[in-house]
């Protein structure tokens, strides 16, 4: 039963993978990682083709062996986090989401800053 949602969870991150592919603001990475953690515990086979996968393996690979994260990826993560604070500003979303917008994306800014790069 285990084996079975963890292959499920696999496949539902994959599938939130490939829709990423497709759409420009949407990650394909993050997904990827889930996609791998959940089919390692359910399809060892499966897991193996994310990793062998010439585009995006590599960095889920890297990620897995040293949490290092790619130059470019830093870059446009934090850029896209700066953008979503500075167009809720400029949209006049309350104060305190503005803030709690930019704490949480410094949060995560200093988290990718931190990691090793790819």
């Amino acid at each position: 039963m285990r084996r079975r949602l963890w292959l499920v969870i696999g496949w539902l991150f994959t599938g939130l993978a490939v829709i990423g592919v497709a759409l420009p603001v949407v990650p394909t990475v993050p997904f990827l990682l889930v996609a791998a953690w959940a089919f390692a515990r359910s399809s060892p086979v499966l897991r193996q083709r994310i990793l062998d996968h010439p585009t995006y393996g590599p960095s889920v690979q890297a990620w897995q062996e040293r949490g290092a994260v790619g130059k470019k990826a830093k870059i446009w993560a934090i850029s896209a986090m700066t953008a979503g604070v500075g167009f809720s500003w400029y949209v006049g979303m309350p104060d305190w989401v503005v803030v709690t917008q930019a704490a949480i994306c410094s949060c995560v800014a200093v988290f990718l800053i931190t990691r090793p790069c790819r």
